[in-house]
């Protein structure tokens, strides 16, 4: 169950790593909702930045809840929020849509929104980890291939069906390092490798103009919908806003709110998706980089724990929240730098919203449980 006491053995190097990312978070918020390059009114705690300090908050509650609890009772669990889960999925093409597409549930009273994809990720960590585990010596069969891959089929089709495609990138490399690190086949793993760079570079190809976007049209057009290809269009609006916001911030940035083109609403999403290149115009190419030396220090520090872990289940499901997290920073970066479609994957820890603060803390919070009973038979 919650031990309180366990908490003085959390890895405290990950500490002022989260912190940072907190802060860096809340004064690129504060930057570009204050409208002072449009108004002249100079305020930082907007009422974005009051949410997302709350959602700060509420992730600290669920960092410290999950740190405390012995992450074996996530098996308990896993087959419930599983269920849960899909049965939300399923929910939201009964719902109104917002946006034009069904990725959230509106909350009454309180006026906010829950996106289940978000916490879909999770549960399908929970998931298969529990699976893989259970499967112990016959984890390299066919079978056990087989029934993993309608477990990640499930969800990955209801997100892509929002359409979502974002949240559906993610689950795969997700699957991948679980599968790895689960004991699946290596033929199967090598193939889903395979597969993946292949994608990747195929992506890649068109988004550096090697291969020609409107060439390809009819051929692609044949698998994907039209709508779904536009998304791998390298010269929208919003790429090459991205591209010029992080170009105009030069090595040290134009400085805190003093930026003229995300300041004058030219980056469009700027506190949400765009987070990286709004940072990158007013603190320029040396606070990118700081940025992403605290992600790879997280990140580094998450594959320790799967190194360490003390049983089968801990190994599989730190490896997937790891891979959550790093697949997180390089799709958000990778779409803002212009090598990958824009799909709304969110910069873990940086970026407003409140289902992905409170998703990450709480897997940051099960790393630290499975880090603090390394030693514990």
């Amino acid at each position: 169950m919650w031990n309180h006491q366990v908490l003085r053995r959390i890895d405290f190097r990950t500490l002022p790593l989260i912190m940072s990312l907190m802060v860096i978070s809340i004064l690129i918020i504060a930057s570009t909702t204050s409208e002072v390059q449009l108004t002249g009114e100079d305020v930082f705690f907007t009422p974005n930045v009051k949410n997302q300090i709350q959602r700060f908050g509420v992730g600290i509650i669920c960092y410290l809840f999950f740190a405390g609890l012995d992450y074996h009772k996530l098996r308990e669990w896993a087959w419930v929020l599983y269920v849960g889960t899909i049965l939300l999925l399923l929910g939201l093409f009964f719902t109104e849509p917002i946006q034009h597409v069904h990725r959230w549930y509106r909350i009454p009273f309180i006026g906010g929104t829950l996106q289940p994809s978000e916490y879909a990720k999770l549960t399908l960590v929970f998931t298969l980890s529990w699976f893989l585990e259970k499967k112990g010596r016959g984890v390299g069969e066919w079978r056990t291939v087989f029934q993993a891959g309608v477990i990640v089929l499930i969800p990955f089709v209801l997100i892509l069906k929002q359409p979502d495609l974002g949240s559906a990138m993610v689950l795969f490399p997700m699957t991948l390092g679980m599968f790895y690190f689960g004991g699946i086949r290596k033929g199967v793993i090598k193939m889903m490798s395979a597969l993946g760079v292949a994608a990747l570079i195929l992506i890649s190809l068109i988004f550096t103009g090697i291969l020609n976007h409107e060439e390809l049209r009819p051929v692609a057009t044949k698998v994907l919908k039209e709508y779904q290809y536009e998304r791998f269009d390298p010269d929208t609006y919003h790429h090459q806003a991205a591209k010029t916001a992080i170009a105009l911030g030069k090595y040290t940035g134009s400085g805190f709110k003093k930026s003229i083109f995300t300041g004058r609403q030219f980056l469009p999403a700027a506190h949400t998706d765009s987070v990286f290149p709004a940072f990158a115009e007013e603190f320029g190419i040396f606070g990118a980089i700081f940025m992403l030396l605290l992600f790879f220090g997280l990140i580094y520090c998450s594959f320790q724990v799967t190194a360490v872990a003390r049983d089968h289940f801990g190994r599989v499901l730190s490896a997937g929240i790891a891979v959550y997290l790093a697949i997180h920073v390089v799709i958000n970066i990778g779409m803002m730098c212009g090598f990958l479609p824009i799909t709304g994957v969110p910069l873990v820890l940086v970026t407003y919203g409140g289902s992905s603060v409170t998703l990450t803390m709480s897997a940051l919070g099960i790393l630290q449980s499975i880090y603090t009973r390394r030693f514990m038979f």
